[in-house]
């Protein structure tokens, strides 16, 4: 297939097996910087995410959200790390198509952490328009390995 490069400064997030070895290859481009590190996820449209008016199935969205969100945290917050974050609620508003071929990206807010729960929000652009707005809400659940070790 032609689809255009992955943009740069975004390396594959190493995650082969499972779930997400299915639905990726997501990346990711993490910029550490004073006023707080900038992390992005994304991924490209491909014609086996599509529906059949040729745009990204609305359960991809949902499921790179899921994925968004927990990865996110995991470099956002400090008091977080990486611990195994479940879902608890999942909230999304689908803006705009996304199309195949398009590059979607989403970043992430990390609004409060308590002892138990992390609420998050994220906004994912396709190609730059605004696409799919997503909340969620995670548990602080056990320990894992190290920030490249599969999610979800």
């Amino acid at each position: 297939s032609n689809l255009p490069p992955i943009p740069e400064g975004f390396r594959p997030i190493a995650a082969s097996s499972g779930f997400i070895g299915v639905n990726g290859p997501l990346y990711l481009r993490h910029v550490v910087r004073e006023g707080g590190d900038l992390v992005h996820i994304g991924f490209r449209v491909e014609a086996r995410h599509a529906n059949p008016m040729n745009n990204c199935h609305g359960g991809m969205l949902a499921t790179f959200c899921d994925m968004l969100l927990p990865l996110s945290i995991h470099r956002l917050s400090k008091e977080v790390g990486h611990r195994f974050l479940p879902t608890i609620n999942l909230q999304i508003d689908y803006l705009a198509p996304c199309p195949v071929g398009s590059w979607v990206q989403g970043e992430v807010q990390v609004l409060r952490v308590t002892r138990s729960l992390v609420f998050a929000q994220a906004l994912v652009c396709a190609d730059g328009t605004p696409a799919v707005r997503a909340s969620g809400i995670f548990k602080i659940g056990q320990p894992f390995g190290g920030p490249e070790e599969p999610i979800g």
